[in-house]
């Protein structure tokens, strides 16, 4: 079976979009998956797929996965998929200060079609000595000088409508899923 993570965008926000966990795990295992459970409140399912259950991470799996969750929730929830190896890579591939104690770090998921070279021509310029900002395998990585965080620039990239397509994790978050799978 093929492990995974879907990582939903949008929901449990600011009292917006409300899915309790228990739901959205009996979701995915009503549509078949296997092995599913969630972690923390924003919406990361580990899931893996059973036999004649799409399993690959993509656009159509993702797909899939919004329209399940459209028809459970009532509400649209972007979704982005990674397998294990894509979330792997995308952990090795960060740069070296990437999670630093003295760095906020995030990873920004791009939800296809949207593409790292798309995404990165409609950053706005960022603040000197505060914002970093590269480019991953199908992700952004995002920081910001921990001391100086409140003056990102960054919130000039939310605002776009490209950010509908992209959803969030923290640093912290992003390598505790990929512990998570690797407990499988």
């Amino acid at each position: 079976m093929a492990a995974g993570v879907a990582l939903l965008r949008g929901i449990n926000v600011g009292g917006r979009n409300p899915v309790p966990m228990p739901d959205l795990a009996a979701c995915f295992r009503s549509a078949g998956y296997d092995g599913v459970r969630t972690h923390l409140q924003s919406g990361n399912v580990l899931f893996a797929a059973a036999p004649g259950v799409p399993g690959a991470a993509g656009p159509g799996l993702e797909a899939a996965l919004d329209r399940l969750l459209v028809e459970r929730f009532g509400f649209e929830v972007p979704t982005v998929v990674r397998s294990r190896e894509q979330l792997a890579a995308t952990v090795r591939q960060a740069p070296a200060d990437h999670g630093s104690g003295d760095r906020r770090s995030d990873v920004f998921f791009l939800k296809a079609p949207l593409t790292v070279g798309e995404a990165m021509a409609q950053m706005p310029e960022l603040r000197a000595g505060v914002d970093a900002v590269a480019p991953g395998p199908g992700a952004i990585y995002f920081s910001r000088d921990a001391v100086r965080a409140r003056t990102t620039r960054i919130t000039r990239f939310m605002a776009l409508p490209v950010f509908q397509h992209v959803t969030v994790r923290t640093w912290r978050t992003t390598t505790r899923l990929l512990e998570l799978l690797d407990d499988d």
